[in-house]
């Protein structure tokens, strides 16, 4: 027969805590895609908000299979890692790609963000 293990409340409690994060995150994201308005807009809070919420639930994974175990358990991290690296790299390549066909159709772009320059204003 298995044998049931009894968690302390405590640790249920912070990786319950963390996943209803993780999973506010990710519902604040979807939100923020379907309310803004043109796609620049809306690249942001996918996102920005994916990756804390996968850095969230990663984090509980670790607690709740680390107290199992008896020992660390940190190949969790594996994904929030290369979810920080891959998301920043895409969301731009994604933005660069709709301003290039924003231009090509003569459409109207946004406007340049001042890089630090100063434009004579």
């Amino acid at each position: 027969m298995t044998e049931t293990l009894q968690l302390p409340f405590w640790l249920e409690l912070v990786t319950a805590v963390l996943l209803l994060t993780g999973s506010l995150f990710a519902l604040i994201g979807a939100v923020g895609l379907l309310r803004l308005q043109d796609y620049f807009q809306r690249m942001h809070p996918p996102a920005l908000a994916s990756t804390i919420g996968a850095w969230c639930v990663a984090l509980a994974s670790i607690i709740y299979f680390s107290w199992l175990k008896d020992a660390p358990v940190l190949h969790a991290w594996l994904i929030p890692i290369l979810l920080s690296i891959t998301v920043p790299v895409t969301t731009l390549l994604l933005a660069r790609a709709a301003l290039f066909r924003k231009r090509m159709a003569k459409e109207p772009v946004p406007e340049e963000v001042s890089s630090g320059r100063d434009r004579g204003n």
